[in-house]
């Protein structure tokens, strides 16, 4: 049978946090058929589902009684909920820690490019420098301070004096011929 919905007001936390036995049952009882429904659909093990719940009620009565616990009796429903968000988060990283890897197990350290691969990057070099040749200077510069120096937009914009919207201008024109320069590189 469904529970109604509850209107909580300051009374209802100050019997609560009293330990008031009837008022203790209806707070179990209300809350624990929700978290149950909401625990269940996030947690396969009927025993991690109880352990979650029982988790978030001690946190919950804990600070009820912590001197200021709870800004709005209205708001407890709400703050029962993210409690028990807190406890399903914390579940989930203790589940989720790596194992540790057997004691042979020695990956093979790839970090250095094999000659294949350095011999690629040499041929893409080329290409993107006899790229960058072909365009005008203007655009080589904007190229080379943007993506080779990493210098500040609001430096490039004095040195050519422009403003920042025009920059931007510039930059897609020079990043197009680049393109259509490299991909003639590229077929060449």
């Amino acid at each position: 049978m469904p529970l109604e919905r509850y209107e909580f007001d300051q009374a209802y936390i100050e019997r609560l946090v009293a330990e008031d036995p009837e008022t203790e049952r209806h707070f179990t009882r209300y809350f624990g058929d929700l978290l149950t429904l909401k625990l269940r659909s996030r947690i396969r093990s009927a025993a991690e589902v109880e352990d979650a719940r029982q988790e978030t009620f001690r946190r919950v009565l804990t600070t009820l009684k912590e001197k200021g616990g709870l800004a709005s009796a209205g708001s407890l429903g709400a703050f029962v909920n993210g409690v028990c968000n807190n406890v399903l988060f914390e579940l989930y990283r203790s589940s989720a820690k790596a194992q540790p890897l057997p004691e042979d197990h020695d990956p093979v350290d790839d970090r250095r490019p094999n000659a294949e691969a350095r011999l690629m990057s040499a041929e893409e070099r080329d290409r993107v420098q006899q790229a960058l040749a072909g365009l005008p200077d203007k655009e080589k510069d904007i190229l080379r301070w943007l993506f080779f120096e990493e210098k500040d937009k609001d430096e490039i914009c004095r040195e050519l004096n422009v403003d920042r919207n025009y920059l931007r201008v510039l930059v897609h024109r020079a990043k197009a011929r680049f393109r259509d320069r490299y991909l003639q590189e590229s077929q060449a």
